[in-house]
């Protein structure tokens, strides 16, 4: 069945305005509302949200006692513009994170290894009379300190990046965590981004599969974040002879 391109084109144009989209949500969110009740949300007055409203006619009904609501193409119409919005709001990050100078592999792995074996050290001091107590269990021995370093390393990046979106590992070699929109990761990101470091083979191998050089770790794609580098090479001009 072809479909009406002229009827598509006065639908787009009726939801085009935003104050007509305003009206709808709001509709959708409240169910039913009077006119001075939609008047003072949007703060527009009375000719204007008359006009407004008979161009949403098949969008909007009212009810015996003359409210507003949503007609059942005016429910369809939201969840159109719910789609358009959530795919402006994804088009809109993914041309910020476009834009970041993202870390590479070699330089995440320098930085992961330097703040790993900073919590391995503190492990190590930490466990260090229990240890003794393992003598000739090897295994355990060498297993126990390691797990315990991943989930100090857990604690401690979740904090750090929490707090300013480093590790000493990152400011040393210059990086930073941050959310895939260009904005600041707060704790509740980190916490999620770093629970991965626990399973970090299997973090890896899921993140390389994405094949998206913003998430070298799955758990990075999960939270929403990725890491930047600080550090861009200097480009030198070329010069003529």
């Amino acid at each position: 069945m072809s479909v009406d391109q002229e009827n598509v084109s006065k639908i787009l144009s009726v939801l085009s305005h935003r104050i007509r989209r305003e009206i709808l949500l709001t509709l959708h969110e409240k169910e039913e509302t009077t006119f001075t009740d939609l008047m003072n949300t949007l703060d527009i007055d009375t000719g204007k949200l008359s006009f407004h409203i008979r161009t949403l006619a098949p969008f909007i009904e009212q009810t015996k006692t003359g409210k507003y609501r949503l007609s059942p193409a005016g429910e369809d119409a939201v969840r159109v513009i719910k789609d358009v919005e959530s795919w402006a709001e994804m088009s809109a990050v993914n041309r910020k994170t476009s834009q970041l100078p993202l870390a590479s592999f070699k330089q995440r792995t320098y930085a992961f290894l330097t703040d790993y074996i900073i919590m391995f050290l503190l492990a190590l001091s930490l466990l260090f009379p229990s240890l003794l107590s393992l003598q000739g269990n090897w295994i355990l021995e060498l297993l126990y300190p390691l797990f315990v370093a991943l989930v100090l390393l857990w604690v401690y990046c979740t904090i750090l990046e929490g707090f300013s979106g480093q590790t000493l590992g990152k400011r040393v070699v210059g990086l930073m965590a941050m959310k895939i929109d260009g904005k600041k990761i707060d704790y509740e990101h980190a916490v999620v981004r770093n629970l991965g470091k626990i399973f970090l083979p299997f973090d890896l191998i899921f993140g390389y599969e994405l094949n998206d050089p913003r998430f070298i770790r799955y758990f990075d794609k999960f939270a929403g974040t990725t890491v930047i580098s600080l550090r861009q090479e200097a480009k030198t001009p070329k010069t003529t002879s």
